[in-house]
């Protein structure tokens, strides 16, 4: 499912654009579901983190696109935003955010189409990678990057190059998730991503980054298979 935003204080362009989407998704047999807001206030009262796109106008009372935008920015990193403007300098200053591009006033059909089929495409040619949420907002990480997974106290934390993460996901749903892509379960309380495997000892196992983590015997032979067949398979 995709799921998108549109954001606008005038209701005939958030009514119009809204029937362009759906129009398209019908064309295109996806699913999508979208959410209508008539401000940048708005938006953010009610800012969920779950969102795929957001096409948001630019010059709005009280709090307009760039305002807007930079909040959203600072809860989501990922979501792609598309400006709607009527003046093309106003939608320049929309990369210092990050924004995916712009659309000009009046919005047609076909430029909207455009617009999706290139993020559709975007989408399709990403990085495997995981989708975390938390209370600080949504963020994508690539699988490449993803070191290790534990869990602590009553959260799960997800371990990359850079930063740990708290994810809202069960230990067991992210096993199931990653184990297509490289990452097994050593113990009851850990996954690891087997691209960063230096070493197996008997009850542990050793990262190319310095980290040794526990092998539990439970795990064990279940863990042992996967490393083989992953590394079987790179020979």
């Amino acid at each position: 499912m995709i799921v998108i935003a549109v954001c606008d204080d005038s209701e005939a362009i958030v009514t119009g654009l809204s029937g362009f989407i759906e129009r398209y998704a019908k064309e295109t047999g996806q699913d999508i579901k979208i959410y209508k807001y008539g401000s940048g206030l708005q938006l953010l009262d009610k800012y969920t983190g779950h969102y795929d796109i957001i096409f948001l106008d630019i010059k709005m009372p009280y709090m307009d696109g760039l305002e807007t935008a930079n909040g959203i920015r600072k809860r989501d990193q990922n979501v792609s935003i598309i400006f709607l403007t009527s003046m093309v300098q106003y939608a320049l200053e929309g990369y210092k955010v990050e924004a995916l591009n712009y659309i000009v006033k009046p919005i047609s059909y076909k430029r909207l189409k455009m617009e999706l089929n290139v993020w559709s495409q975007k989408r399709a040619q990403e990085q495997p990678a995981l989708l975390v949420k938390n209370n600080d907002g949504r963020f994508r990480i690539k699988l490449k990057e993803l070191i290790s997974i534990e869990t602590s106290y009553r959260n799960v934390l997800v371990h990359t190059k850079g930063k740990s993460l708290i994810c809202h996901k069960k230990l067991k749903d992210l096993e199931t998730e990653l184990g297509s892509h490289g990452f097994s379960r050593c113990h009851s309380a850990y996954i690891v991503n087997l691209a960063y495997i230096e070493s197996i000892e008997q009850t542990d196992v050793k990262l190319i980054t310095g980290e040794v983590i526990p092998i539990s015997q439970t795990k064990k032979k279940a863990f042992m298979q996967s490393v083989a067949r992953y590394y079987g398979e790179r020979i």
